[in-house]
């Protein structure tokens, strides 16, 4: 026989539960109306959404050239690795997170396996690339802990949707910050849930943690975490006002009617999380020393672990100042772009997450859902307010956008009426048309820059990368390797410091400047003045795609490559010359 105390305990057990469903407080759907479904059915299907995103993310990662970010962060990683310095610049770089957790791979190669010519401290395209795949796969893991909230179809849906979400693969391949940042915003959401529903200390610290990295990844955190506060009081406030939340039941007294009207979410929320937690006193102690983790892990980074203080910190305050101007200045485009790079490449996400948010607005019975409706086209319509706007930032509305379409995939799967089968169906076109566009952006198109790929955006060539293929095998040739001499003069060469990390004589110039080295890499439109300076000395290594010899860098830049004539080497330059119909006019 159970004594007193036992049942008392169950009943604690049980209470978040009526707790939860009594405050509307990011209640769970509705699983009356909820199909079966086991525990090893949801395991299955959650292994396969990570592993089809695991392969969709991990194939051929280095096939994509560095973008020009890419190789301005790599430059930063590159320093960092190798002389163990960085310092945070507010005027035109995101935060150190990238760099650190990119830095953590490397400097474990180095460890076990020291350094090698040919692989120094294991930096690849493929191991920084890395870092953002993870975490791109760790904001699937943390969808599908929503499982309580959105139900089993509505988180399995949603991971699927970010799964093979074209933004979110392209992305998640890229080596910058935005895979980062989101991880870290859907992970204050989770922990401060869980918080919510065990009131254990430990969750209260991870959303600090959460958030600490957040702002230390970039300083578009503060837009984040306003939406975030924006939306959790309008949604609770919307439940509070909305008539059918004001109704009682039939029978009811005037008093019990009047206090139905004045029931206050903000004073239950707080109640139930002085019980869970232990008193008023033990909550302001965790919130501070929350407060604390917050502000400590920024000073952290943000200094570079005190080998920059107090210049790091201080600057980390000044970036709001400076992106306030950037914001204002470059990639300007209208109010209505983001609606029209969604609609080109994110057309499932957005017809699912509008007919979710319309569902969730009329039918209000999942407040989380509400939630994540106001989050997602609350950071729409805030990011479409700032004048500054690239495809990039699209993937903060992505995973919001799959949470309340994960939803209305749940609701529609809860109606009586509608057959399983009918889900399936709608299930299976928004896989397929997403599913198509991923493996065309990112395995196909990934440098075309016409108007449908929205996320190929001033993006590097694939034909750069024979150009580098080019210099290594004359760099192979003659001999010299990593030793040999090349004078960049191209205005434009980002991201070749980072393919040319290895190579110890390379300088960097801009504009056409004196020089012996080796090879020369210049800009097509620096050719008239490259003949007129070098024309005598140097001769124009031919390239296979056209018989300009010109290699396309991005859109708009060509470069174009030169060797010293009499460099001793066993190139077959004037092999691919004779090929060529116009050799001749390839020789300066």
């Amino acid at each position: 026989m159970p004594t007193a105390s036992t049942k008392q305990l169950r009943r604690k057990k049980r209470q978040p539960q009526k707790e939860l469903q009594r405050s509307g407080v990011l209640t769970q759907p509705n699983v009356a109306g909820e199909r079966e479904f086991s525990d090893r059915t949801w395991r299955i299907a959650s292994l396969a959404i990570i592993a089809v995103a695991a392969a969709l993310r991990l194939y051929d990662l280095d096939l994509v050239p560095l973008h020009h970010d890419e190789g301005v962060n790599g430059n930063f990683l590159v320093r960092l690795v190798r002389e163990g310095k960085y310092e945070y610049d507010p005027a035109n770089y995101h935060g150190p997170t990238l760099y650190y957790f990119s830095a953590i791979l490397p400097w474990i190669f180095r460890f076990l396996f020291g350094v090698t010519a040919q692989n120094t401290y294991g930096l690849t395209t493929f191991s920084i690339r890395l870092i953002p795949v993870l975490f791109g796969l760790g904001t699937i893991l943390l969808a599908l802990q929503l499982r309580r909230r959105l139900g089993n179809v509505g988180a399995l849906s949603a991971a699927g949707l970010i799964a093979i979400s074209p933004g979110a693969v392209y992305l998640s391949r890229y080596f910058i910050h935005e895979t980062l940042f989101l991880f870290f915003t859907i992970g204050i959401v989770v922990a401060l849930l869980d918080f919510y529903d065990d009131g254990h200390p430990v969750y209260l610290v991870l959303a600090a943690i959460s958030a600490a990295l957040l702002f230390a990844t970039k300083e578009t955190a503060i837009i984040s975490a306003g939406v975030l506060l924006i939306a959790f009081f309008t949604a609770h406030l919307f439940l509070w006002f909305h008539p059918k939340q004001q109704t009682p039941k039939s029978g009811s007294s005037k008093r019990q009617e009047a206090s139905v009207k004045r029931r206050n979410p903000f004073s239950e929320i707080y109640s139930v999380l002085m019980d869970r937690v232990g008193g008023k006193n033990r909550l302001l102690f965790w919130s501070f020393v929350a407060l604390v983790v917050f502000v400590g892990l920024n000073v952290l980074f943000y200094s570079s672990f005190f080998t920059n203080f107090p210049k790091g910190v201080t600057d980390a305050l000044k970036t709001f100042e400076f992106w306030t101007k950037t914001g204002k200045e470059a990639h300007v485009h209208d109010w209505k772009i983001y609606f029209r790079w969604l609609v080109f490449q994110e057309s499932p996400l957005l017809f699912l997450g509008t007919f979710g948010a319309a569902i969730v607005v009329l039918r209000p019975r999942n407040l989380f859902a509400l939630f994540c409706a106001l989050w997602a086209f609350g950071l729409i319509a805030a990011y479409s307010l700032i004048a500054y706007k690239t495809p990039w930032l699209t993937l903060n509305f992505i995973i919001p956008l799959a949470l309340i379409g994960g939803y209305a995939l749940q609701y529609v799967s809860e109606l009586p009426s509608i057959p399983t089968r009918a889900v399936i169906v709608l299930s299976a076109v928004a896989v397929a048309i997403s599913g198509s566009q991923t493996l065309d952006l990112n395995f196909r198109n990934y440098d075309n820059d016409k108007p449908g790929y929205v996320y190929v955006y001033a993006h590097t060539h694939r034909e750069t990368l024979k150009l580098v293929d080019e210099i290594n095998r004359i760099a192979k040739e003659t001999g010299q390797s990593g030793e040999v001499g090349i004078t960049i003069v191209s205005p434009d060469y980002w991201p070749l410091p980072w393919y040319l990390r290895d190579y110890g004589r390379v300088g960097y110039h801009g504009r056409l400047t004196d020089t012996n080295e080796a090879l020369i890499v210049a800009s097509d439109a620096q050719l008239a003045e490259v003949q007129e300076r070098f024309g005598f000395r140097y001769q124009q290594v031919p390239s296979p795609f056209n018989s300009s010899g010109t290699f396309l860098l991005r859109p708009g830049v060509k470069l174009l490559l030169f060797l010293r004539r009499d460099i001793d080497h066993r190139s077959r330059i004037g092999t691919r010359q004779k090929n060529s119909s116009l050799a001749g006019e390839l020789m300066l």
